[in-house]
């Protein structure tokens, strides 16, 4: 065994350091960028943000990151393979092979296995949603613009990232009367703070506009908050909604729990 080879196989170590730490680093930025997402989704719909874009580019960079370091991992494998007694035949056939199988897996997975644990996180909170009830923005043909409904979660394809969700209380002019479903991607739905789960709860300043379920229905419209002062996230909101004038001309004031408030999009109109 030559000083040669000792340092060349330090060397690629080495590198194989460097590329764990460079992808710590990327996928630090990634998880930033799906918390982002995750908190205010229709940010993507803003003129000039660069949001997905990014993503992308940060998800080719751990892509080639995860494609090198396989390299020198195999490129370690085989110098110190070279330098081991070779052992029975049968037994380094199977070794060979098994590393073939391996060095395939590797790279068929290699960009989900370094990429995919913030990714993982995020898809499986997205199928937690089956059977929950959440904000989303669909189109029919009935009205000429979108609009915010609530909705049952029926299914959740990690593929197509797409929603299947069942409109369960279509209006009364709706054609029909009946239950209507509807597939929808990802960036359309909004799901509502969980009632048992604090740490979903939102904190709206007085003055923001929200989306919420007026009291005694299961209709989303656009209000306005206006409690001076909430001490708690969990507390209930004191909301204005608009088109909702008393015979007086004055805007009631409507008691609507934390779980049933979420973000107004920005540049929508309810």
């Amino acid at each position: 065994m030559s000083t040669s080879e000792i340092a060349s196989i330090l060397d690629n170590s080495k590198e194989l350091d460097r590329l764990r730490k460079e992808q710590e680093d990327v996928l630090t930025d990634i998880n930033k960028l799906h918390k982002k997402l995750q908190t205010n989704p229709e940010v993507v719909e803003k003129p000039g943000d660069m949001s997905l874009s990014k993503l992308k580019n940060l998800y080719i960079q751990a892509k080639d990151l995860a494609e090198t370091e396989v390299r020198v991992s195999n490129i370690l494998l085989s110098q110190l393979e070279a330098l081991l007694p070779p052992g029975p035949p049968g037994q380094q056939r199977r070794r060979v092979e098994g590393n073939e199988q391996k060095k395939k897996q590797k790279k068929n997975d290699s960009d989900i296995s370094r990429v995919s644990p913030s990714m993982r996180n995020q898809l499986d909170n997205l199928a937690s949603l089956k059977g929950e009830q959440v904000a989303a923005r669909v189109t029919t043909e009935d009205i000429e613009k979108d609009e915010y409904i609530v909705v049952k979660v029926m299914h959740y394809d990690r593929e197509t990232r797409e929603f299947e969700v069942l409109d369960e209380e279509p209006g009364d002019d709706d054609e029909g009367g009946g239950q209507r479903k509807f597939k929808l991607h990802a960036s359309n739905v909004i799901p509502f703070p969980k009632r048992n789960d604090p740490s979903t709860a939102l904190d709206f300043l007085p003055g923001r506009a929200v989306l919420a379920v007026y009291p005694g229905t299961t209709a989303l419209y656009k209000a306005t908050v206006v409690n001076p002062h909430r001490k708690r996230k969990t507390d209930d909101y004191l909301l204005e909604f608009d088109d909702d004038e008393g015979e007086d001309g004055s805007m009631p004031r409507r008691t609507v729990p934390f779980h049933n408030v979420v973000a107004l999009p920005d540049g929508h109109r309810q």
